[in-house]
């Protein structure tokens, strides 16, 4: 492989391996892929007076705005600190409702109820990884688009990419928010409020998706959308369209950019909120004066802890802080009736229990559309709620993360008018309307009105979260970018006291720190952290992946090793512990034991792709290369929309001299993947060798551009410039290599380079 002198060309580990192992280390230089209910009323709920001017309009536009972490407190039109003049004057023309509920604390999850008006038990999505909306399943999108809507969807962070499902019945589903495969890259997998509204402005105002978006919608039709053009309000011509915009920037960290962040230096999350409402101003001032009457609808998909009950953020409990929700609908833009006066407004507030599973329900009634049967939820539209049929709104709400991924006690709760029951080891019980910060646990006080709420939450027939997958790395680590820390726990027959989160919530915050400690390269203190998470829960799985990583990365891979190989004999064996194992083993040279490992993993049910990967690269290493090619086609059967086994069949195409079948190989990977740096770079290597360094520097200049922590892209382009006599645009990269490159694996390089840049 050797070119341009005795050093071998890297396309190594870090140019192609995803992977939680930290592929940068890898002597393999391959890539590891991961992979209607009754119900007992309680009591009535109270009633707010006929509701603003809504009313059911068919073939109006429909605008669905969810703001991410967004606390229903903190918008200004319901008392809160941030100065949101946007949101404020949408509320004044349509309705706030002040008692809406989230049915999880977390965004997959919660985006899935929102979009197909079911709980999360009903649609499967308990969690922000291992869970995909099944194929097939109506959505808002798939139900509009029948009825001749144009669809499309402009999402703001990764844990609403395609892969989860929720592109289903969009023309167009604009999820290019800065991916990286890299798990060592702190950039976040996000875009901000600036970015993704113009997209949406964009679409909606030619009406076909110029944007550039990505024509990912669910099924077969891709069509990206049908043609016209027309104001933001859409042109009648044209036809109506369902527009569904997603902003995360209130999520943590809080990082509101200027003004705001003077403005709002000592509470950044507001900073956020108030930033967010600023960007959604121009998209709601045209909608407003377009030509076509719009339904908006505007809520967040869950809260923010900010310290309330010892949680910092989200996911771990579901008090009001993470559970209770803004939620505005109005009907702007438009003529009304025949002579063409501008609609009336009037806001109001209406204190019903507005829930997510009727928000879907509430834009088709709005449209003139029957909604899907069976949905648990009803409209919100003033008719609906008049109806003689009109029932209490009787609520489920669950926060699983912290038993998915941690082995903690799962919560779920009911909601019943202003009564809140919280099913865990230590029950709760609070009375919202006299105690809205849910100071006082009302648990046992009176013993029958808990056994009724109890029974109202079984009612619900709500099943433990089934089978999970394992992400594939790279989505594990633009995850763990955003602070979803994932890991592995089985669920347990009985939990106890000493497993309900309100026990643990240190812990959660030891987590957190400990991510950020990685996240700011203080990996001694992670280390830290980690081992004493161990010491206090050694079933926890997450904790011991998380350290090893750590310890991988800081270039200590005895003590990755060692740390998974505690965490078996500690009774973990969970096939993602498995497999990061048996990765750590190929890379550190013990290739037998980790086939000895991985082979029965691959034997059994349940097969992920991860698992195969890792063992087609311990195949690899102990040199069955009939073996580990037949793996990665396996791998390509399960997940074949993954770049990364194409990615590892071209570095084996480039080991055994195969130019054609490498570029073949990458290629497909780019087409797979275009923001894949690892095809780019191999790309780069197939390019070098066949005697175009013109086309092997763009490869790895677009390579490091995509992962400006992928090592051996940048050893490559620097020395290659460098060797081309030119130092000055080799310098760089040559000093970023120097700066970021992990000695205990590149120390040889790295004297290298220093010798470069001092000549």
């Amino acid at each position: 492989m050797a070119y341009g002198g005795s050093h071998m060309d890297h396309n190594g580990p870090s140019s192609i391996a995803i992977s939680d192992q930290p592929s940068a280390m890898s002597p393999s230089r391959l890539a590891r892929a991961v992979v209607a209910l009754g119900l007992f009323v309680l009591t009535c709920c109270a009633r707010s007076a006929p509701q603003a001017d809504l009313r059911p309009i068919p073939n109006q536009n429909v605008l669905l705005i969810t703001i991410d972490t967004l606390r229903a407190d903190a918008l200004g039109c319901y008392g809160g600190p941030a100065a949101t003049p946007a949101l404020d004057s949408l509320a004044a023309q349509g309705v706030r409702f002040d008692f809406a509920h989230a049915h999880a604390v977390t965004t997959l999850a919660s985006h899935a109820s929102i979009l197909t008006g079911t709980y999360p038990f009903q649609h499967g999505i308990r969690d922000n990884s291992g869970y995909r909306l099944p194929p097939n399943t109506a959505t808002a999108a798939s139900v509009l688009k029948a009825r001749g809507y144009r669809t499309a969807a402009f999402v703001g962070a990764f844990p609403l990419h395609s892969r989860f499902g929720l592109n289903q019945g969009f023309d167009s589903y604009d999820d290019r928010f800065g991916e990286t495969h890299a798990p060592t890259e702190f950039v976040m997998p996000e875009r901000p409020a600036s970015a993704v509204v113009p997209l949406a402005r964009a679409w909606i105002e030619n009406g076909s998706g110029g944007a550039g978006g990505s024509d990912r919608s669910g099924g077969s039709d891709r069509s990206g959308g049908s043609s016209g053009a027309g104001a933001a309000g859409g042109s009648s011509e044209a036809g109506p369209w369902f527009v569904w915009v997603h902003l995360f920037d209130p999520h943590a960290p809080y990082r509101p950019p200027p003004p705001f962040d003077g403005q709002y230096a000592s509470q950044p999350y507001f900073g956020e909120v108030a930033a967010t409402d600023a960007a959604l101003a121009p998209l709601l001032d045209e909608v407003r004066a377009g030509s076509r009457p719009t339904l908006v609808v505007v809520t967040g998909d869950h809260g923010e802890g900010l310290g309330d009950h010892g949680e910092l953020s989200h996911g771990l409990f579901a008090y009001e802080s993470t559970l209770r929700v803004p939620l505005i609908v109005a009907e702007i833009g438009g003529a009304r009736g025949s002579t063409g006066s501008p609609r009336a407004s009037s806001g109001e507030v209406s204190h019903i229990p507005a829930r997510h599973v009727d928000i879907l329900p509430t834009i088709l009634d709005a449209t003139g559309i029957a909604a899907p049967a069976g949905l648990p939820g009803r409209s919100l539209l003033p008719a609906a709620e008049r109806s003689p049929a009109a029932q209490p709104r009787t609520s489920y709400f669950e926060a699983m993360s912290a038993t998915l991924n941690r082995g903690w006690a799962p919560l779920t709760g009911v909601l019943a008018d202003r009564d809140k029951f919280i099913d865990l080891p230590i029950a709760e019980r609070y009375d919202l309307g006299a105690d809205p910060g849910e100071r006082v646990n009302l648990s046992a006080r009176t013993p029958e009105r808990d056994r009724a709420l109890a029974a109202t939450l079984r009612a619900f027939n709500a099943p433990p979260p089934g089978d999970r997958r394992d992400e594939n790395p790279d989505a594990a680590a633009r995850l763990r970018a955003l602070g979803y820390v994932s890991g592995s726990a089985p669920v347990k027959a009985r939990y106890t006291d000493v497993d309900d989160p309100k026990r643990l919530v240190d812990l959660d915050r030891a987590v957190h720190d400990a991510v950020e400690a990685f996240g700011a390269r203080r990996f001694d203190e992670a280390v830290r952290i980690y081992q004493s998470i161990v010491a206090r829960r050694p079933d926890m799985a997450l904790a011991y992946r998380h350290l090893a990583f750590v310890e991988w990365q800081r270039g200590n891979p005895a003590g990755a090793v060692d740390t998974l190989q505690r965490a078996i004999k500690a009774g973990i064996t969970q096939p993602a512990v498995v497999a990061q194992l048996g990765g750590y083993l190929t890379d550190t040279g013990h290739s037998s034991e980790a086939i000895a490992l991985l082979e029965p993993l691959a034997r059994g049910s349940g097969l992920d792709a991860e698992t195969l990967n890792s063992l087609g690269i311990a195949y690899i290493s102990a040199g069955r290369k009939d073996e580990a090619e037949k793996t990665f086609q396996r791998v390509i059967a399960i997940n074949p929309g993954s770049s990364v086994p194409l990615e590892n069949l071209g570095v084996m195409a480039l080991d055994r001299g195969d130019l054609a079948g490498a570029r073949r190989d990458f290629d497909r990977a780019v087409l797979a993947d275009p923001r894949s740096s690892r095809a780019h770079a191999g790309l780069g290597v197939v390019a070098v060798r066949s005697g175009d360094r013109r086309g092997a520097i763009d490869a790895w200049t677009r390579a490091v551009q995509l992962d400006p922590r992928n090592f051996d892209a940048l050893y490559n382009l620097g020395t290659t410039l460098s060797r081309d006599g030119q130092a000055d645009a080799a310098r760089p990269y040559l000093e970023m290599f120097l700066k970021t490159a992990p000695p205990a694996f590149y120390a040889k390089d790295l004297k290298e380079v220093a010798a470069l840049l001092h000549r």
